[in-house]
C-alpha cells in the first residue's frame, strides 16, 4: 500500500507569503522556509511585521482569494490520486489554505492553525505538533503504508528522509546542493516519472 505525501506551497500553489509581500511591498515578508530553516524564527518575524504594519488576517485572505494553483498542478493532483492515496503535509494554516484546497479538489490537508483576536489580528500560531511532516509520514508507516513524498524546502527534508522515497520539486539550488541524496525535478511530467520510478507497482 503506497501513499503520496506532498508539500503545498511552491509545489502545488504559489507561496502565499511571497504573494502577500508583493501586494504590500514589504520585502521582508518574502522570506520562506527556503531561506530560513527554523520555522519558529520565520513565523515570529512574520508576526512582528504584521503587527508593525497593522496588517490582519482579512488582508492576507484577500490576497489568497486572488491566487490559483500553479499551472499544471490540478492535472498533476488528479493524476496522482488515480494511482495513490494523496495527503498534503504543509506548514501553512487552515485559515490560508482552504480556498486553494477547493481548487485542488479537496485532497486531505494536515497543517497548522492561527490564533486570531476579535479584531482579526494574528497574535500567534499553533503547530499541530513538532516536526509535523516527518511525524505524519512516520504515523502512516506505522499503519503499514509505504510513503513517497515530494517537497521543495528545508522544512520538507525530514519528511523526505523519513519516507521510503523522497523527491525535491521546484527546490532552490541551495536546498538541492545541501540534500544531494534526493532526486531533484522541476516539471510535473518529471515528478510523475519520479513517482513511477519510486513506486513498487507498475503505474
Amino acid at each position: 500500500m503506497e501513499l503520496a505525501c506532498l508539500d503545498l506551497e511552491g509545489v502545488l500553489i504559489p507561496e502565499i507569503w511571497i504573494a502577500f509581500a508583493e501586494k504590500t511591498g514589504i520585502e521582508a515578508l518574502k522570506a520562506t522556509t527556503r531561506d530560513i530553516p527554523d520555522y519558529d524564527v520565520l513565523m515570529r518575524q512574520r508576526l512582528r511585521i504584521l503587527e508593525e504594519n497593522n496588517l490582519k488576517l482579512p488582508d492576507i485572505q484577500a490576497v489568497i482569494a486572488e491566487l490559483s494553483p500553479l499551472e499544471g498542478a490540478v492535472d498533476f493532483v488528479n493524476w496522482l490520486r488515480e494511482r495513490f492515496q494523496v495527503v498534503i503535509l504543509s506548514d501553512t494554516f487552515y485559515e490560508f489554505a482552504m480556498p486553494l484546497m477547493k481548487q485542488l479538489g479537496h485532497p486531505t490537508l494536515l497543517c497548522h492553525k492561527l490564533e486570531v483576536d476579535d479584531q482579526g489580528r494574528v497574535i500567534d500560531y499553533k503547530l499541530r505538533q513538532p516536526d509535523p511532516k516527518r511525524q505524519a509520514v512516520r504515523a502512516f508507516q506505522l499503519l503499514n503504508y509505504r510513503v513517497l513524498a515530494a517537497g521543495d524546502s528545508y522544512n520538507d527534508t525530514t519528511m523526505l528522509t523519513q519516507a521510503e522515497a523522497g523527491i525535491l520539486f521546484h527546490a532552490p539550488q541551495n536546498v538541492i546542493q545541501e540534500f544531494p541524496q534526493f532526486p531533484a525535478v522541476h516539471t510535473y511530467e518529471d515528478l510523475k516519472a519520479a513517482f513511477r520510478q519510486a513506486s513498487l507497482r507498475d503505474i
